[in-house]
């Protein structure tokens, strides 16, 4: 009988990076199944942004396994860039050009021929079609960046913070955009500093912290094993939520940039 267990889209094993003798990565391991969102979360410089740009094949590894969607990133890099999108950041784009004229240069790029106003559309951006790049809000560019990364028809997506800097209301349009294209079959990897949205829309987060990982489950398993054993807040409606795992994971506070 043949298994009907899918095979992991992304394996991990035993990945190191260090810098002359900082060790930024140390051996973390880790799968994200296909059609998941997976949650990298962790303060700043605790490796999470580094472990994504090597399985984006942006930057090398010192040692271990890197598996993305079958292919070795030390071995397969094109056919990894072939099945991946990376959202960009605002600098990235030529502020006084359309965003039509944008999505020709990144089709022209990909050698693709994706229709554009489909992109704008799923994104609600049609009507900025011929707006410049520059006259756009913070997350209208952000959505505009997730359309970008959607040109080649990838497998995997990799949103690195993708909502720091907008206002609640953009944040939670743009996780309804990310919904919807996992709605699609898509796998999403994200990083985040907002451990409500890991809450709302990850599948499974890992916490890393100091290059290690110390936790990774799904979120609402994270916090009714944090209930039970014995933690309870101080002035709160709620008994706990992931931030609470977190903050007592990591012993310190979120850390802003």
């Amino acid at each position: 009988m043949t298994s009907s267990i899918q095979p992991p889209i992304i394996r991990v094993q035993d990945l190191v990076k260090r810098y002359g003798d900082f060790e930024a990565v140390k051996g973390i391991s880790f799968e994200v199944k296909e059609g998941e969102i997976f949650g990298l979360l962790g303060p700043n410089g605790a490796g999470k942004s580094t472990t994504l740009e090597i399985m984006e094949t942006l930057r090398t590894k010192t040692s271990g396994q890197v598996m993305v969607g079958g292919y070795s990133i030390d071995t397969d890099a094109a056919a990894i860039k072939s099945i991946i999108g990376v959202q960009l950041q605002a600098s990235g784009f030529y502020p006084g050009l359309s965003l039509l004229e944008l999505m020709d240069l990144f089709n022209g790029l990909y050698n693709e021929r994706a229709d554009a106003l489909s992109l704008l559309r799923l994104v609600n951006l049609e009507d900025k079609a011929r707006s410049r790049y520059k006259s756009l809000s913070g997350g209208q560019k952000q959505r505009f960046s997730i359309a970008t990364t959607l040109i080649n028809r990838p497998r995997i997506v990799f949103l690195d913070e993708p909502t720091t800097g907008l206002d609640p209301q953009a944040r939670r349009n743009l996780w309804e955009l990310i919904r919807r294209i996992r709605e699609e079959g898509t796998t999403i990897i994200l990083t985040t500093h907002y451990m409500d949205e890991a809450e709302i829309l990850c599948d499974r987060v890992a916490i890393i912290d100091e290059g290690r990982i110390i936790a990774i489950d799904d979120p609402s398993a994270m916090i009714d094993a944090l209930l039970q054993s014995g933690f309870t807040r101080q002035q709160a409606v709620k008994a706990a939520s992931l931030e609470d795992v977190f903050i007592h994971l990591t012993g310190h506070d979120i850390r802003e940039d």
